[in-house]
């Protein structure tokens, strides 16, 4: 036992695991290259593991948090005993549990997700996030669509590697749980409507307002980037243009704010018996 713990201790800096983990915090080249990315946090890691991502390792500086403090389904992975100055290099966050892992990225298709709609028992929800860029927004917007039971999400035109460390912070493990695609904004509308899903385009302009729209049948909400709003492309295929009244000085309300408001409407009307 103790000779196996001396294998699976790491305290040198210059290791080479520590690098390579350092590296794909850092670099979204990395994770693309190597299709691995690291995830920090128990609550994350639990998350990671129990939506069936493939863990390559874990590592755990016991003088934060000791190994039987860990759930089952995170002891069963591979360990790696870190040093509290190793930790404290691969870890992303100033303030951490004391377990970072490293898991292999998978990615949903168009094709996928025209196989979960025809299997669902519900109407399609899905939330289009085209071209937001902060990956606080991304990861509030997963949280809701994991919070109102939508069918996906579909980050159109992404500006964002979907397993960036602040995107996956941001949601509290809901990259993990949502079915997320990742395309051009073009195959995606195309996408929407060959399975007959109306497209709302949240927008100022030419819209009527939010709660005046039918939203208890399939439909995809798109929303556009904290800078410019919903594209042309979205706008001129959209079914119809939604609103949400602005009363105040300002015009415009932040992405994942929005998108909760008119999230929770479609799940109100859904509700509504």
């Amino acid at each position: 036992m103790a000779s196996n713990l001396s294998q699976n201790t790491i305290t040198s800096l210059q290791n080479s695991k520590v690098k390579e983990v350092v590296l794909l915090q850092e670099k979204a080249r990395e994770r693309e290259k190597t299709g691995l990315f690291p995830v920090e946090g128990i609550r994350e890691v639990s998350a990671c593991i129990t939506s069936g991502f493939e863990i390559e390792s874990v590592f755990l500086c016991d003088e934060i948090l000791q190994e039987k403090a860990l759930p089952e389904t995170i002891k069963k992975e591979k360990l790696f005993h870190v040093s509290p100055q190793v930790y404290e290099k691969i870890a992303y966050r100033a303030s951490t549990e004391g377990i970072v892992a490293l898991a292999k990225s998978r990615h949903t298709s168009l094709e996928d997700l025209g196989n979960i709609l025809k299997s669902s028992k519900t109407p399609g929800l899905i939330l289009v996030a085209e071209a937001v860029e902060k990956p606080g927004n991304l990861g509030a917007i997963l949280r809701t669509a994991d919070a109102v039971g939508a069918t996906a999400v579909i980050f159109a035109n992404p500006r964002t590697d979907l397993y960036n460390p602040n995107l996956i912070r941001a949601s509290l493990g809901g990259v993990f749980t949502q079915t997320i695609v990742c395309c051009k904004s073009e195959d995606a509308i195309v996408f929407l409507k060959a399975h007959k899903i109306k497209i709302y385009s949240a927008q100022l302009q030419d819209s009527v307002p939010y709660y005046d729209t039918d939203m208890k049948s399939p439909c995809a909400i798109a929303l556009g980037s904290e800078a410019d709003g919903i594209s042309d492309i979205w706008r001129k295929a959209s079914d119809r243009k939604i609103m949400i009244p602005m009363l105040g000085k300002l015009d415009s309300l932040n992405v994942s704010v929005s998108a909760a408001i008119l999230c929770y409407e479609a799940l109100r009307q859904r509700s509504t018996r």
